[in-house]
């Protein structure tokens, strides 16, 4: 900067301007460089510059990170004359912490497996009251629906289950959330063995998940009423690169993820989501942070996963050594 610095000698200012020179912040599993981000968006390994997996701030937006956890993550982290690397689960620690406080609770079932509760009334449904965030009693409440027939997450049943898995089985009893305990009569399976159903019975005294009779129960389950269910796509993300450095050993685009996006169709989500906007994060119950993506129309609404409820990453890292 010759032209910089003779200007700097020769003005005739009372008080010369002076530079601090700090490090560039480099974030473990992204590229921060603008010419490989470029490289990424023209060659196609992502949709565009706000794609969820790519490190700009509308990625960052359209993936639901609020804007007060990038600022919480920035003050935290600090400015250095040195070169380092942060871990990108520092950012993803502010962004968890954040939505913890701020989103409010939904209920959604991403891989559906249908439930019918045969002691129940034909033709009946009914209202209970769910928290809207148990973290801020100004959030209120919502009414969820309930029916004969609803959705369970497929990885909540087992019909032969370990020790620790305590979740719904055959002749197992279990808490539906903000409703009632049921316990598992039957699972019904298709011609190739596969489970497509489970009949199950309910104790009509246990309304609100508890038992007048003191019995306990070791797991509560999310569900979504089969009736009043709206059908829509999620995108799960995971880190767009899967070595920590990427191109630390060669070119860089040898270490993309090919696994950084999966698409679930077909999961059903409670009735209340109909009312979330563009850019809303929301938590769906023991599943993470969504949000609702500006690809939703009318026929369909898509949710980007923003996180997860804590950091599998480094265990799933781990299992693929």
């Amino acid at each position: 900067r010759p032209l910089y610095d003779w200007l700097i000698e020769n003005l005739p200012v009372p008080s010369e301007p002076h530079q601090y020179e700090f490090a560039r912040l480099n974030l473990t599993y992204t590229v921060l460089s603008k010419r490989l981000l470029m490289q990424l968006v023209s060659e196609g390994h992502v949709a565009g510059w706000d794609d969820p997996r790519m490190p700009t701030i509308s990625g960052y937006r359209r993936r639901g990170y609020p804007a007060a956890a990038i600022r919480d993550f920035a003050g935290r982290i600090g400015v250095s004359k040195a070169n380092a690397t942060v871990e990108v689960q520092a950012l993803e620690a502010c962004v968890r912490e954040n939505l913890n406080e701020q989103a409010e609770r939904r209920m959604a079932v991403l891989k559906p497996l249908k439930v019918v509760i045969e002691n129940y009334p034909e033709d009946q449904s009914e209202e209970l009251d769910a928290l809207n965030n148990p973290n801020d009693e100004t959030a209120g409440s919502r009414k969820v629906l309930f029916s004969k027939e609803f959705y369970i997450e497929r990885d909540d049943f087992m019909e032969d289950p370990p020790k620790k898995f305590f979740r719904l089985a055959p002749g197992r009893e279990v808490r539906l959330r903000y409703a009632y305990f049921v316990t598992c009569t039957e699972a019904i399976k298709d011609a190739s063995g596969e489970v497509t159903e489970l009949r199950c019975t309910y104790d009509p005294a246990t309304k609100g998940g508890n038992a007048p009779d003191g019995r306990k129960v070791k797991a509560t389950l999310h569900w979504v009423s089969a009736e009043h269910a709206i059908n829509a796509e999620i995108r799960e993300y995971e880190h767009l690169f899967s070595a920590e450095m990427p191109g630390a050993d060669g070119e860089f685009l040898d270490d993309l993820n090919p696994d950084s996006l999966s698409i679930l169709e077909n999961c059903k989500l409670e009735p209340a989501l109909q009312e979330a906007i563009e850019g809303e994060t929301v938590q769906f119950e023991r599943l993470g942070y969504f949000c609702l993506d500006k690809d939703t129309t009318a026929e369909k609404m898509v949710f980007n996963k923003t996180i997860g409820l804590r950091d599998t990453w480094a265990k799933t890292q781990a299992n693929n050594k």
